[in-house]
């Protein structure tokens, strides 16, 4: 017999995304994805699939309870959400009906794996994806300022004409989908070593780095801080990249120098704009000179350097 299912909506607040797919993940909920048009990153739909025999009205009303409070630490309310009933289908087909080609920035390419390069993006670089993964697929505010970022570094050490990282080293911590430590191979970088606390990013970057042709410059394990400097062999990489919560960014900042060397760079993302001044703070008395240095809405990008 042929399952049914109930079908969860809810408009997604930029600063609430990454939450909610990790609250729905910790719940027992694999089956989300985020609909959003590359001309509209903002205006964005959680979808989510629950099994009806295992979610009746009860269970549905303990779980909007269980995700509320994920609105009301950042002062806002939980959209309404919706429910609708449906038969079962195509799991994968469903996947692929949320996603476009996503442009950021100048020159990258966010393209969902399955689909042909458009003529009117042929000039770009692309980032080849299984958004059916999750873990950052590009749409939330803190990974494009990070891409974004990165584009303007390549800017920066290559030229506008022929922009290009150099053959440097980077480390990616909190790694997710794997998408920043691709964006920088794809500017010249030559190789990147990754790390993730959880097993499904750890497997959605390497994924995604086999269908982005970069499986032979990209490693990637599962660990933090320490597994990541692990796998530098003791040589702390030149652009270290982290977008992750800005209270986790504090807690790992002691050991940032065992994965950023004394002259390079990192990009740290995933930090609200008023978390800004204790983070630098945090990373001061560790020895790093931080500056925000760019941000979209509330979410802002800070650039460290030894002091």
């Amino acid at each position: 017999m042929a399952l049914s299912w109930w079908r969860l909506e809810l408009p997604v607040l930029p600063e609430l995304e990454e939450s909610l797919l990790w609250k729905l993940n910790a719940l027992g909920i694999p089956r989300v994805a985020v609909r959003h048009r590359p001309e509209a990153p903002d205006q964005r739909q959680l979808v989510a699939w629950l099994p009806e025999a295992d979610w009746p009205e009860p269970e549905r009303q303990q779980l909007e309870q269980a995700i509320a409070p994920l609105a009301a630490t950042f002062g806002l309310t939980l959209p309404a959400i919706a429910w609708e009933h449906q038969d079962d289908e195509d799991w994968s087909l469903s996947w692929k009906q949320h996603w476009e080609p996503d442009p950021v920035g100048q020159r990258l390419l966010i393209l969902p794996a399955w689909l042909d390069l458009p003529a009117e993006h042929a000039d770009r670089l692309v980032i080849r994806m299984d958004p059916g993964s999750a873990f950052g697929t590009g749409s939330h505010p803190t990974t494009r300022l990070c891409l974004e970022a990165i584009e303007q570094l390549a800017e920066q050490r290559g030229g506008a004409g022929s922009p290009n990282l150099g053959p440097i080293r980077v480390a990616d911590l909190g790694c997710g989908s794997g998408i920043l430590g691709i964006a920088a191979l794809l500017q010249g970088a030559r190789s990147v070593a990754a790390a993730d606390t959880d097993s499904l990013a750890v497997r959605a970057t390497g994924d995604n780095a086999q269908v982005s042709g970069f499986a032979g410059r990209l490693t990637v394990e599962l660990g933090s801080v320490e597994r990541l400097a692990e796998l530098l062999n003791g040589q702390p990489a030149d652009l270290l990249l982290c977008n992750i919560l800005a209270p986790v960014i504090e807690a790992l900042c002691p050991a940032f120098h065992t994965v950023l060397a004394a002259d390079g760079l990192g990009l740290l993302s995933g930090l609200l704009v008023d978390q800004a001044p204790r983070l630098q703070q945090a990373l001061a008395e560790q020895g790093w000179r931080a500056e925000l240095t760019a941000q979209q809405s509330q979410w802002g990008l800070m650039t460290i350097r030894r002091a």
